[in-house]
């Protein structure tokens, strides 16, 4: 017997609860009922050693793990949609000022805003809606399907019969008009593409129905989610008669196999001949077809994005594909044009005529004579070594070339002397004429040193009383300036020293020719760099 134990306040309770036990089982004494008034099967334990305090339960048991919270108002019954209760002929007080409904007001209105509303009015009132209030239990809160009428998938199941039915109408007019065009077609074909012709126009409605179960072999990409996995059915299982890739080469240390994804990037038998074998590793899909175009898509959209172009390969893969495709149009373009430029400037030395012969064999008939030295005595001329530029192209009319005659550090034209690029040839007599004015500035250059000329004594201006220029009929007397001078000095020495300057002050505002002189003469100038030894 498996009984639980039990916590008891006492010796003596525990012997009174084994002698009550021993009683049961040899049926003198009523057996255990629990608080519903069944009867307690003695091998399975039915309370524990502690109850929870928030029970308050006298002795233990296993009310605590059954629902004691549970409410009997729940329920999980649903709104009764666009139900009215009641249709008012005037406007009550209270009402929606706008439909004249009770069970709102006019802010949560959700009928249209009259343009005078049922308040004024007194008429359209609308009727009540029912409102409902009841309590969902722990389910009913969670339960999507809660509310749901079944009765309206009815609806979903006419729309699509009516578009299978479209459809099958669709194609027997179909069928009917391309049977009349074949009846009013005056050219007869052969019996074989008659009969391809009839097979065509033959249209199996199970076929059509059947067509919704395509999708089965369709491919489904596998979406890798953050934990490594990935969710969504792969239908395109290998036929069962393949060969499984890890059974190409049972070699260990052969290419990896991954279960998980059922991938072999790598070449599972890389020495046996590529005409032979089926399967060369899962990264041959990544670097043929359309993966690299894919591939170089992707890179022009992260470089155009790093340069400032607001392009984004998942955001608008669209506008991506095409800045690429004009990318590369305009690629080709500039391409072409500087080939075209470089062909042009430099020529093309594929599309020349081929050499002579003998001169790509350095064969020849002609009789050279050379002497003991190497040098050539008869027969052939030493030719010189020809550019690759242009040789002995005369421009403008002149007879020689741009660098056949220097002087004075400067190049030029030898058949004219001249020093200017590209400028007309004027032969001798440009020369003459050139000579001619170096001969004519020589002479003026010699002239003016010759006539030293002395310059002309500048007259000091002296100024007036005033500042104003002096005249020249002012006449000063040298013995007032040289009071005037004097008085100068004595004045200077008393701003320097305050110490020496006289009590008694005689100030006297009548400034004459001679004090202003004076002034002129001792004034600081601070333009003259020996101010500070004056």
């Amino acid at each position: 017997m498996a009984t639980a134990s039990v916590a008891f306040k006492s010796r003596e309770d525990h012997r009174k609860q084994l002698e009550l036990e021993e009683a049961r089982k040899a049926g003198l004494a009523p057996a255990e009922v629990d608080e519903d008034g069944k009867e307690i099967n003695p091998h399975i334990p039915q309370y524990m050693s502690s109850a929870p305090w928030y029970l308050n339960a006298e002795r233990p048991s296993l009310k605590h793990q059954r629902k004691w919270k549970s409410d009997p108002n729940y329920t999980k019954s649903w709104y009764d949609r666009g139900a009215k209760t009641f249709q008012a002929d005037k406007f009550r007080k209270g009402a929606c000022e706008n439909c004249g409904a009770m069970t709102h007001n006019a802010k949560s209105c959700m009928e249209r805003p009259r343009k005078t509303g049922a308040k004024w009015t007194n008429r359209n009132i609308a009727p009540d809606e029912k409102i409902e209030t009841f309590e969902l239990d722990y389910d009913g809160k969670r339960d999507r399907w809660n509310g749901y009428d079944a009765a309206t998938y009815a609806q979903v199941i006419e729309r699509y019969e009516a578009r299978d039915e479209a459809r099958r109408k669709f194609l027997k007019d179909q069928q009917l008009k391309q049977l009349e065009e074949k009846n009013n077609s005056q050219n007869k074909e052969g019996d074989s593409d008659e009969e391809d012709f009839e097979d065509a126009l033959k249209v199996d409605e199970a076929k059509v129905d059947e067509s919704k179960q395509m999708d089965f072999a369709k491919v489904e990409k596998r979406v890798r989610t953050t934990g490594g996995g990935s969710t969504g059915t792969v239908r395109n299982l290998r036929i069962r008669e393949d060969t499984a890739k890890y059974l190409l080469n049972l070699d260990v240390n052969s290419a990896y196999y991954d279960p998980k994804t059922r991938s072999m990037r790598e070449d599972p038998l890389p020495d046996m001949d590529p005409n032979e074998k089926f399967y060369v590793g899962d990264n041959q899909n990544r670097l043929s077809g359309q993966a690299l175009e894919f591939k170089q898509l992707n890179i022009h959209a992260w470089e155009a994005f790093d340069k400032g172009h607001d392009i984004h390969m998942q955001a608008a893969p669209s506008q991506a594909e095409l800045l690429y495709r004009n990318y590369k149009i305009n690629k080709e373009k500039l391409k072409g044009q500087t080939k075209e430029s470089i062909m042009e400037k430099y020529g093309n030395a594929a599309a020349e005529e081929e050499l002579p012969r003998e001169l790509l064999l350095g064969q020849s008939e002609r009789e050279v004579e050379y002497d003991r030295a190497g040098r050539i005595v008869k027969g052939q001329e030493a030719s010189l070594p020809r550019s690759k530029y242009e040789e002995d192209v005369f421009s403008n009319n002149h007879t020689s070339v741009w660098g056949s005659w220097w002087k004075d550090h400067q190049w030029g034209y030898k058949c004219c002397k001249q020093t200017v690029r590209n400028s007309y040839c004027t032969g001798s007599a440009g020369i003459e004429a050139a000579e001619a004015a170096a001969d004519l500035m020589r002479a003026n250059i010699a002239r003016k040193e010759a006539a030293e000329e002395t310059p002309d004594p500048v007259e000091e201006k002296r100024l007036a009383t005033w500042g104003t220029e002096v005249p020249d009929d002012l006449v000063l007397d040298e013995k007032k300036l040289a009071e005037a001078l004097k008085k100068e000095n004595e004045r200077r020495r008393e701003e320097k020293d305050e110490r020496k300057r006289k009590y008694n002050v005689k100030w006297n505002d009548e400034v004459t020719p001679e004090e202003m002189e004076a002034y002129r003469m001792k004034r600081i100038h601070h333009d003259d760099p020996m101010k500070d030894f004056l």
